[in-house]
């Protein structure tokens, strides 16, 4: 008799998932088991959800792309990994490996890449699935529930401040404080970089401030392009735009020095509105940055593991899954919701630092950008 766990199920685009029993298969050939211990709920996987995306996941799939659990079984062939390994379970899922971008340390554009909780069924379950080559290897004395958000949100900013070749002492601004903007700044400070946060909600960059930015700029305030050169002496050498806004675009490039670079890891509906003038004749670089590879992982997770990063979450049972779904698509949520999937716990809601900070100053809202 096939053994079952418990899974949040997407049956429908755009319905709530359903929460069902579904198999656990054994691991074939090349590939690992994880028993989840926690998994994050990201922005993705919403969009995934609501198949709102041109390639759209097949049906019925599990979401989910933050998974952190122990290694439950492994397939013939594994050797990098073993049972009772912390791994986690990214975006990136598999790749290639003999590509050219998979071969100069780009796998994350490899025409054959598998991703987590899309186009193989993610950590939103008790069991997943993995290939032990792609997953994160968790440093030890880094909790489960800590190290989620880090393997996509974490890796995202990361790998985007290092594209915006932004150098210790220089400016780079970021636009948007939630759940990848708070990771952001705490990356760019602990790389030597002064920071200029950019948000619409005074409490969010309250939190900045908190967080070791440099200038807070609220952007439903005057010119925020203009006050970002102004402060910086003619504009941020980098500029980093995590808000889902056409609006944050728009400003972000007007607030990059002359030949600066706008990283793009923020992905609003529509058209990007580029002032073709001002790009060509300030010579600002426009990047669009994907995850991040294996390396960019192993960094992130570092940056955590000593101690200079750390999510802000709020634990959250599997139950709970569409709720926090409809709490994401209407800007409920200040930072990052983490599903425990821990036996010994009972499913609680568990504040976040920034709503315990805010419960405390009365410092705005926590609503997402």
């Amino acid at each position: 008799m096939a053994r079952t766990m418990h899974a949040g199920v997407v049956e429908q685009f755009g319905k709530p998932l359903a929460l069902r029993e579904w198999d656990i298969s054994s691991p074939g050939a090349g590939q690992i088991l994880v028993k989840t211990e926690a998994c994050g709920v990201c922005h993705t996987d919403l969009h995934a959800a609501h198949g709102d995306w041109p390639v759209k996941p097949t049906l019925p799939f599990i979401p989910g792309h933050e998974a952190i659990g122990l290694v439950a079984a492994v397939g013939s062939g594994v050797t990098i990994v073993k049972e009772g390994d912390r791994v986690g379970v990214p975006w990136l899922y598999s790749a290639c490996g003999h590509c050219e971008y998979c071969l100069t340390g780009w796998e994350t554009v490899c025409a054959q890449a598998q991703f987590g909780g899309y186009t193989a069924n993610g950590g939103f379950a008790e069991y997943v699935l993995a290939d032990p080559d792609y997953v994160a290897h968790v440093p030890a004395g880094l909790a489960a529930a800590d190290a989620a958000p880090l393997i996509c949100a974490g890796i995202t900013t990361y790998k985007g401040i290092k594209q915006t070749a932004a150098r210790p002492g220089e400016w780079i601004a970021i636009s948007g404080i939630g759940g990848l903007g708070h990771l952001a700044i705490q990356y760019a400070k602990a790389m030597g970089l002064s920071v200029c946060a950019i948000d619409i909600d005074d409490g969010k960059l309250a939190h900045a401030k908190f967080l070791g930015a440099d200038l807070m700029i609220n952007a439903k305030t005057g010119d925020p392009a203009a006050a970002v050169k102004k402060a910086t002496g003619g504009g941020a050498h980098g500029v980093l735009i995590t808000a889902p806004s056409l609006n944050a675009f728009k400003q972000g490039v007007g607030m990059t020095r002359k030949r600066g670079t706008c990283v793009l890891v923020g992905l609003p509906p529509g058209e990007f509105p580029v002032p073709l003038f001002d790009v060509v004749a300030n010579c600002i670089t426009i990047r669009g940055s994907f995850v991040g590879t294996r390396q960019d992982m192993a960094e992130a997770l570092a940056f955590a593991a000593e101690g200079k990063v750390k999510a802000d979450i709020e634990l959250q049972p599997l139950s709970s899954i569409n709720q926090i779904f409809d709490r994401l698509e209407h800007g409920d949520v200040a930072s990052r919701v983490v599903l425990d999937f821990a036996p010994t716990k009972t499913t609680k809601t568990q504040p976040s630092e920034v709503d315990q900070r805010f419960a405390t100053t009365g410092a705005g809202s926590a609503r997402d950008l």
